[in-house]
């Protein structure tokens, strides 16, 4: 009998070894990500992110990423970029898929290809300030999953119900989060 290795490119003892170390090191697991966004022109912006603060010290990204944001042209902009609530779908869509890929690899399910599709639905009466009683953001998001694996239709689905419980962009969208905004004169 031979011994089938999976691997979808995740190195979860690296995870779990991670996660044990750090069970005697709770500020450690403070993490603050950062973000900086520069203003271009009408809607178009330009958002980069390279270092943020974790495991107790400053971190950096191998590189710094950037990322373009505009409205489109239907909304009289130039459309340089995606639409800053599309990168909602964007993170949601990355984190869930990145989980399902851990998940699998720990539960030793090979993974042949996994797809999501995901759809916002909005009303942009309110950010238009046409109804107030009408929110800014999604009113619902839905998600659908394509994912070919060596496992039953019902492992399947656990791996992306656990991806789903340990996501971060997960709980941030369907969880209440604090925000503040200041403003610094220039």
């Amino acid at each position: 009998m031979s011994e089938t290795t999976v691997n979808n490119g995740v190195n979860v003892q690296a995870l779990l070894d991670a996660r044990e170390a750090l069970k005697d090191a709770p500020a450690a697991t403070k993490f603050n990500w950062r973000a900086s966004c520069k203003w271009q022109n009408g809607t178009h912006s330009t958002t980069s992110v390279q270092g943020f603060h974790g495991l107790g010290e400053e971190q950096q990204h191998k590189t710094e990423f950037s990322f373009d944001a505009d409205h489109p042209e239907i909304f009289a902009s130039e459309d340089l970029g995606a639409t800053p609530i599309e990168y909602i779908l964007v993170g949601l869509a990355s984190c869930l898929t990145a989980g399902v890929a851990a998940v699998a690899q720990n539960r030793e399910i090979q993974l042949r290809s996994v797809e999501s599709k995901l759809e916002g639905s909005m009303d942009i009466q309110g950010i238009l300030g046409m109804d107030s009683d009408i929110r800014n953001g999604y009113d619902d998001i839905k998600v659908t999953f394509n994912i070919d694996a060596d496992a039953p239709q019902a492992d399947i689905e656990a791996l992306v119900a656990q991806s789903q419980k340990r996501s971060a962009v997960y709980d941030v969208i369907t969880n209440p989060t604090n925000v503040s905004v200041a403003v610094n004169k220039a």
